[in-house]
């Protein structure tokens, strides 16, 4: 009876409703925060600043907006660049396009930023480094930093993208008398953009949550106007929330763009698209773009047609073949000097290498590694373990514990009672729509309120990093029991097995050996994030060495060097063990493009 009672809609609606009311009421009333809350800090005007500091938050946002932008369209571009690249047949662009990639994808962006803001500028001259820090050097640095992380992303998107292209659709281009750049803008980046929309999109909301990284060079984006907020004021909670409130809006929007790119550019089965509202507004926000895309094509003959379609004279055939020949003088020129500055930057690099101070590095290995493991201080919860170590246990602990949350959150996701859909949603994507280094403050200075008591930083960043991989690996299993033809799942119930039943013995096994990929990926991205631990203070690798290079003051590029080897070492393994896992579940050809 129960049982059939709770099957129906309306019911699962009410329960949800009982347990939305007994939720606020226990909080809003029962519960002793022993904290007051005054909202007005964000609208009214402190008597002592003289601000209203809501509006400061805006002000963060419209820096927020502007490194989101600059670094998304510099990203998108070299994510082509170098995704091209990794399809290269030309071997020292391809090389140059993977270390690349490898590189700033197995490294954390914190480490990035610092290496960018604190060791860049002292290869400079004197002048060089007056002339950029009086040229907003905490913005560009931070802006460049993330278009460069993030391009190594898009790269891997892209190259994707282009491998999902079948081969015997080039070969069909050229057949058809296209060059190798026509079928190129024409065929092949089309249908490839239309491919990786939802991936580009996600990368897309990623680089924009980054862009809150930002605040540890000096940028007062959004994330740096909470923090303020809460040392002026002393009103953690409703800075905090504010900012969470405003990235969850932006991330929406963001997201709402993207939907509607992807409905107007994807590709389907044939049919005409319903007109609802979405492609209404699709249309409306690409009406602009596809005229001028039309002016383009028809004054310029953009779009270009094949050769053998073309009737030339004498004259016009001279032309032709002459500008051929240019275009290829081009290409070997351009390979050429690629040749070369790639090889000036190899002898830069061996260079810089071999200047180096080694003996810093080794001097301070045993802190990098352990820091002053073993400790007899009784306070230490991690007997003295610091540096790298520090950032393997976190990452362990938050990996093996988050996998079970994600399980449990991506079957509730893909359930159709509301009682358990409605919350599992929420949780993901409100912990999704926020960058992880305000989760980080949510369980720093929030859950000692709940407790009544205080939390070790180490903990508290534990905590944080669980919560925000558990949300991302709910995504992930529900795209891999998505991925299961839903006649199984009926077969299944036809032969009278029930939904755990169905889940456990049919659904999980094989949607587990799809998601083991992208579950390995999100294992490397939790490890890099172990450093945003540096912000409350735990003595992971990244915080170790700030505090050397703060101590030893001239040695930042022997330091940061050195950690991002550590950090690439242990994620390039774990990277390569995702690629093998990929190629053994997912076998494939590799598509390589001609250039």
């Amino acid at each position: 009876m129960f049982r059939y009672w709770l099957e129906k809609t309306w019911v699962q609606y009410l329960l949800l409703f009982a347990l939305l009311a007994s939720f606020v009421y226990y909080w809003g009333f029962v519960f002793q925060f022993g904290y007051d809350f005054h909202w007005d800090v964000l609208y009214t005007q402190n008597d002592t600043y003289g601000m209203i500091f809501g509006l400061e938050l805006f002000k963060g946002l419209q820096v927020t907006l502007k490194i989101t932008l600059i670094s998304s369209g510099i990203a998108l571009f070299l994510g082509t660049l170098f995704g091209l690249g990794r399809l290269s047949a030309f071997k020292p662009f391809n090389l140059f396009s993977s270390v690349y990639v490898e590189f700033f994808r197995n490294t954390p962006l914190l480490v990035q930023l610092f290496f960018w803001y604190f060791a860049l500028p002292m290869a400079l001259p004197e002048a060089g480094r007056e002339f950029i820090f009086d040229h907003n050097y905490e913005f560009w640095s931070a802006t460049i930093g993330l278009s460069v992380y993030t391009g190594a992303f898009m790269a891997e998107v892209i190259r994707a993208g282009m491998q999902s292209i079948p081969k015997g659709l080039l070969e069909a281009a050229y057949s058809s008398g296209l060059t190798y750049f026509q079928a190129l803008r024409t065929i092949i980046l089309p249908l490839a953009f239309r491919a990786i929309i939802p991936p580009l999109g996600s990368e897309f909301l990623n680089n924009m949550k980054n862009s809150s990284l930002a605040m540890v060079v000096g940028v007062a984006e959004l994330c740096w106007q909470s923090q303020q907020v809460e040392s002026l004021t002393f009103r953690g909670f409703e800075a905090t929330t504010a900012a969470s409130v405003l990235y969850l809006g932006l991330s929406l929007g963001i997201s709402g763009i993207l939907n509607l790119i992807n409905m107007k550019l994807r590709i389907n089965d044939g049919h005409a698209p319903k007109r609802g509202i979405g492609i209404i507004l699709a249309d409306i926000l690409f009406w602009p773009f596809e005229m001028i895309w039309k002016g383009l094509a028809s004054s310029v003959g953009f779009m270009g047609r094949p050769r053998n379609e073309l009737t030339y004279s004498h004259p016009m055939l001279l032309w032709k073949k002459t500008t051929r020949f240019m275009i290829r003088a081009m290409i070997l020129i351009g390979k050429w000097s690629f040749i070369l500055i790639l090889a000036f930057i190899i002898y830069e690099l061996a260079m810089a290498l071999f200047h180096f101070k080694w003996s810093i590095i080794w001097d301070n290995m045993r802190s990098l590694l352990i820091w002053k493991f073993p400790s007899s201080d009784k306070n230490d919860v991690l007997w003295g373990i610091g540096g790298l170590s520090a950032s393997i246990a976190m990452a362990v602990i938050s990996i093996s514990i988050s996998f079970f949350i994600g399980l449990v959150v991506g079957l509730g996701r893909v359930s159709k009672n509301v009682i358990f859909r409605i919350p599992c949603t929420l949780y993901i994507e409100i912990i999704r729509g926020n960058p992880l280094i305000l989760v980080i403050f949510w369980v720093y200075f929030f859950i000692p309120i709940f407790i009544k008591s205080y939390l070790d930083v180490f903990w508290s960043a534990t905590i944080a990093l669980t919560i925000f991989t558990g949300a991302y690996l709910g995504e992930i299993v529900r795209g891999g029991i998505q991925n299961i033809p839903r006649g199984q799942i009926e077969a299944a119930y036809g032969t009278g097995l029930s939904y755990f039943s169905t889940m456990i013995h049919i659904v999980l096994p094989q949607a587990l050996k799809q998601m083991i990929p992208a579950i390995v990926g999100q294992f490397i991205a939790i490890f890099k994030d172990t450093s945003l631990a540096y912000i409350i203070g735990v003595l992971e690798l990244t915080f170790v060495s700030q505090g050397l290079n703060n101590r030893l003051m001239i040695y930042p590029f022997e330091i940061y060097t050195a950690v991002a080897a550590l950090y690439f070492i242990c994620c390039y393994s774990m990277s390569r063990v995702a690629t093998r896992l990929e190629r053994k579940l997912s076998p494939g050809g590799k598509v390589r493009m001609v250039m």
